[in-house]
């Protein structure tokens, strides 16, 4: 049988530029010509067994990371992003995209992150207009909530290299007690569960000076767990988030903060719900979110959060958009992992289950609605508690919700809830939806001039002058 040819021309040629080394340096050490360089860090000329050998041997690699082949994610990464509507009059075949991952994996590379940068830049302008009703916004102080979700938003919620290291560090991470000795033994630090008083209130107090991590008595099982792997993710990975921020887009202080608390809660996440077993699971439990919990014991609202995170190019999951409001209405986080169109205002109409939830508290609800434009989603809501754990401590209640396009719904043991057969039309907005007969309008769309009718009471709102 013969040997498959091994070609590692933008490798090779990555590698010999990090040694510091030209074609002719590298000739002389290898006892070839620097013509044969040139072709091999062409593709022109494959990369024979003995001369693999000889590279490893001469400059002490590991033949495993040169000869790794990591251009069929980049290719999967790319034709994600050719799947934008702005490349959709250019003729890109598959062959060739993985001929530039390929050939040349340093323009893929920055051709994604071009295309990372321009999604984020996308969604600032939205916002900026959104702000300015329409028109142009004058100049305005940068708002921290909203970078920090661009910045989640234009990257689909989704980061590999933090899945990776969460992955590989579950292995020998998977109890409270393990995650314990692993911040005593690694970090000498020593940890300890405390009444609320001495930590005034909080559930985790890294008291660097005394070289000690506390954590609130008042916590449960699923709670102990996610703080431990967030104290983790705050000691040892500091470098892997801040690689990540890097590469993000803000104007102040402030959005980088949160955006790095997100990453924090990602890596966690992560550790308690490692990628592949997690999707591997969602699927064979039809996405429930219950069972969900008992498999990795888990808070629901973990589980929500952590389904928003399954776009991983070529293992993907479904795409969901995630929401939590308050009984008031106030939208305290939103992810969006789907790209869907009532992310950034979505939670503001009423008659979503969203908000039905407090009313049937713990209960789970099932909705298919329809926007505007005709697109249908599922939507799964349910209200989660925080705080509590003694007779006078403070619990809040919010409500949560998972939605997916009504196409994906046939996935999920939600899909056929005899509850949600039929869509219930609702808004982005009251302000952006243009909706005429709705009883549950508060204000008027844009673009509409209203009707004040003296003889006739149509029992909505609002009535508008060309209806």
């Amino acid at each position: 049988m013969a040997r498959k040819a091994i070609y590692l021309g933008p490798r090779l040629k990555r590698m010999r530029r990090e040694l510091g080394l030209t074609q002719a340096n590298m000739a002389g050490d290898l006892d070839v010509s620097p013509s044969y360089i040139a072709l091999m860090e062409r593709n022109q000329r494959p990369v024979t067994a003995d001369l693999l050998l000889k590279i490893a041997t001469t400059y002490r690699i590991d033949i495993a990371d040169l000869a790794s082949d990591d251009s069929e994610e980049t290719v999967t990464r790319l034709q994600a992003v050719l799947r934008d509507p702005i490349f959709a009059d250019i003729d890109l075949p598959t062959l060739d995209v993985a001929d530039i991952a390929t050939s040349f994996p340093s323009f893929a590379e920055a051709l994604l992150r071009l295309h990372t940068a321009y999604g984020e830049e996308q969604l600032a302008l939205a916002a900026r207009r959104e702000d300015g009703a329409g028109g142009e916004a004058g100049p305005t102080a940068p708002d921290p909530v909203a970078e920090a979700r661009n910045f989640l938003a234009a990257r689909r919620n989704c980061f590999p290299a933090l899945d990776d290291s969460a992955s590989l560090a579950a292995q020998d991470l998977p109890t409270v007690s393990s995650m314990i000795a692993r911040i005593r033994d690694r970090h000498q630090l020593d940890v300890s569960f405390a009444p609320p008083e001495v930590l005034m209130g909080a559930m985790r107090w890294y008291d660097y000076h005394r070289r000690r991590v506390l954590f609130s008595r008042q916590l449960d099982h699923k709670a102990r767990r996610f703080q431990l792997a967030l104290q983790l993710a705050v000691l040892e990975r500091g470098e892997e988030i801040e690689a990540a921020i890097a590469e993000g887009r803000f104007e102040g202080g402030n959005g980088k903060v949160l955006a790095r608390r997100a990453l924090e809660s990602y890596w966690a996440a992560a550790l308690l719900m490692p990628y592949r077993p997690f999707l591997d699971a969602a699927k064979r439990l039809r996405y429930d979110i219950d069972a969900l919990t008992f498999e990795f014991q888990v808070s629901y609202e973990q589980v929500a959060h952590r389904l928003t995170t399954l776009q991983r190019p070529g293992a993907e999951g479904v795409p969901f958009f995630f929401i939590r409001v308050d009984r008031a209405g106030n939208v305290s986080k939103r992810l969006d992992g789907a790209g869907f169109p009532f992310a950034r205002h979505g939670g503001a109409c009423p008659l979503w289950n969203v908000h039905k939830a407090f009313d049937r508290e713990g209960e789970v609800l099932v909705q298919r609605i329809e926007l505007p434009d005709g697109e249908r989603y599922l939507s799964v809501a349910r209200t989660v508690i925080s705080g509590g754990g003694s007779f006078r401590a403070e619990r809040v209640t919010r409500a949560v919700a998972l939605a997916c396009a009504d196409a994906r719904s046939a996935e999920l043991v939600y899909g056929n809830a005899p509850d949600a057969e039929e869509p219930t039309p609702i808004g982005i907005a009251c302000r952006f939806c243009h909706r005429p007969q709705c009883i549950a309008r508060s204000a008027p769309p844009m673009g509409r001039e209203l009707r004040f009718d003296h003889y006739r009471q149509s029992g909505v709102p609002f009535a508008f002058a060309d209806e």
